[in-house]
């Protein structure tokens, strides 16, 4: 569900099973006033520290997430001086090359915009309660959460 923000840079904080649209994401903090737009797209991997990965599982408790990601949305705004920022985060299963995860932003100058989509990424690991279950080819399967994830690694 996409939930705009009336009034704020924050454009669109969405959960979602179906597929990531990242070129949406980035639409959606369009601005003529942004000469910087940044995306980042965090995609599933086959392999995640030496083990391979069939897939993951997405689960989150989805109002409180939801609620977490647009307050995150707006310090990232009010923190980088945004002109837009949007998130979007996959639920559900989600196989190697999909998007897990895209958050955009635009501002007036490019360093503004990278600086804000990476922070942004290191607080939902962090605060937004959103798990995954890493599935294995042997059937085993592991939740983990933020720095948790690939054995405490940034992804």
């Amino acid at each position: 569900m996409t939930s705009p923000v009336d009034g704020t840079a924050v454009r669109q904080v969405l959960l979602t099973a179906r597929p990531l649209d990242p070129a949406a994401v980035l639409e959606a903090v369009a601005d003529a006033s942004a000469g910087g737009n940044v995306v980042f797209v965090g995609t599933v991997r086959d392999v995640t520290a030496g083990l391979a990965t069939v897939r993951l599982e997405y689960e989150a408790h989805e109002p409180l997430a939801r609620a977490v990601l647009a307050r995150l949305c707006g310090e990232a705004a009010a923190r980088f001086g945004l002109v837009a920022i949007a998130a979007a985060h996959r639920l559900g299963p989600v196989e190697p090359g999909e998007a897990g995860v895209v958050v955009a932003a635009s501002s007036p100058h490019r360093r503004e915009a990278f600086a804000a989509t990476e922070w942004l990424m290191e607080q939902i690991k962090r605060e937004v309660p959103i798990w995954k279950r890493e599935h294995r080819p042997t059937g085993e399967r592991e939740w983990v959460h933020g720095e948790e994830a690939a054995g405490g690694r940034q992804q």
